[in-house]
Order: C-alpha cells, then structure tokens, then sequence
C-alpha cells in the first residue's frame, strides 16, 4: 500500500497556477494540520507521560532523524537550553549524517539502519532515558534501527510519524502518529508533515520542561540571558513579580544570573 505522504497531490497543474493561488492553496493545506494534531493528543499525552519520570529522575530525551525530520528534532533541542535553562544534553538531536546534514543532505545515511544505535551509544544512553524517533514515513532505516536497538535494551522509545502503522511505529512504545493526507506538492514532506512534526516536537519539550519547573506562571524563569532582548524580558518579569523598578530588577538579575534565583534572593531578603 502506497504511504500517505507519498500519494499525489489533490492539487493539478500547479505549475500553471498564479502565485496568488499557489500560497492560498498551501495555506489552505496548513489549516488542516493543527486538527490533525489535536486529535493525536492523547497519543501524545501517553509519550510525555513516560518520558517525564525518567527526565524527572536525571534522564535524557533523544531525537533521531533523518533529511528534513532530523533537522526538526536538532531544531528543538537546540532550543531547550536557552528556553528553560536546562543543560546541552538534556535533551539531544541527532541527524543521519552527522551535523553536516543540517545543512546539506548527505547521500543515503538515512539508509544505515545500524549508525542511530552507534551515535546513541557515543552519548552513554542507558536505561534511564528515552528516545523519540522522528520520521514522517513510517519507515526510515536509521530511525528503525535505533528505535529496535533502545528497545532491546529496555530504554523507553517513542516516535512522531505521518503515515498510520509501520514498522517504526512498531517499534515505539509511544507511536505519535500525525496522518496529515498528501502534500501539496506530491511526497514534499517538509511541508504539512514537517509542520505537524515541529508542533507535536513543541509540545512534548515544552510540557515536560513546565512539568520540570522550568516555568512559573507563565514565563521561563530559568531562560539563559544571552542577549539584550533576553536580559530586557528577564528584567521586565523580575519586575512584575516583585513589583519593584526597572532599576532594581536589573540590579538583582545581573547580580543572580536569572530570573528565578533573583526573584528567590529577593524575597529571602525581605522576610
């Protein structure tokens, strides 16, 4: 049976269309997407639930990948330290190919069912963490390898795919499985695939990062301060839980490194 992601576009002579009709047309598409994910949520729900335990007790959540879906799981990794403070390696992509294919495809790495479990093991993985195998197809040898191998060894696998089934969904304890129906550009799955993958990757970092403490209230009270924007929004929530000035905030922020122990030695202060 042909994969859903590689069955034709709804969408003829797209070649012949005004660009007007082009980018209506791929939004048309777009809005389909957020239901599709809504209705994986409890799929989803069941994947953080599991790996939220073992991040609580010093584990890792890894990413692994191929081509466009690698790219989405380095993607938001990359961005839970600055977001929420946590260390590089708690949560970890890795990409068929290497770095290098983060910017330029490498030929067939994502054919090497044996390399995921080899660049997994360079990370030490063990038993206390859990790996999400990111493939919009269903069927990525990299990813399939790695996720068999995990499971071998008794570490919690889960995975974000667009086609129903599959031996990669067979292979997950925790199957996320984003059905979004063929692209506008036939087998293009860097697009309503790619994007249903990003939303669901937001949720699951996000919600065990708020689960984690990383959040309070509504703001990311361990963010890293790498920039001004940054410093300024830390100084700004500084103020808004203390009720102090602009003046002091920055004072104490600068002085403890972030929000959360600023606020913390603020209060400790005035008791």
């Amino acid at each position: 049976m042909m994969r859903v992601t590689e069955q034709d576009s709804k969408y003829k002579d797209i070649d012949k269309m005004s660009v007007l009709e082009i980018l209506n047309n791929i939004n048309k598409e777009d809005q389909t997407v957020a239901m599709t994910v809504q209705q994986s949520i409890p799929q989803i729900e069941k994947a953080v639930n599991a790996i939220f335990p073992r991040m609580l007790a010093g584990g890792r959540l890894f990413y692994i990948g191929a081509g466009t879906s690698g790219r989405l799981g380095v993607v938001d990794a990359s961005e839970c330290p600055p977001t929420f403070g946590v260390a590089f390696d708690k949560v970890v992509g890795i990409i068929a190919g290497g770095d290098v294919a983060i910017r330029k495809a490498v030929e067939f790495a994502e054919d090497d069912e044996n390399q995921a479990w080899i660049d997994l093991k360079s990370f030490q993985i063990n038993t206390n963490d859990s790996v999400i195998g990111l493939a919009a197809s269903g069927s990525t040898p990299y990813v399939l390898g790695g996720l068999l191998e995990a499971k071998k060894m008794g570490i919690v696998t889960a995975c974000i795919v667009c086609n129903r089934g599959g031996s990669i969904v067979e292979a997950s304890d925790f199957p996320v499985e984003l059905v979004v129906g063929p692209e506008f550009l036939t087998g293009s799955t860097r697009m309503k695939s790619g994007t249903a993958q990003k939303l669901a990757l937001n949720m699951i970092s996000t919600s065990i990062m708020i689960k984690l403490g990383h959040v309070k209230g509504n703001r990311m009270v361990d963010m890293q301060l790498s920039n001004i924007k940054l410093v300024d929004r830390g100084v700004k929530m500084v103020m808004t839980e203390l009720n102090v000035d602009y003046t002091i905030a920055s004072e104490l922020l600068t002085k403890h490194g972030s929000v959360r122990n600023a606020v913390q030695a603020y209060q400790q202060c005035t008791k």
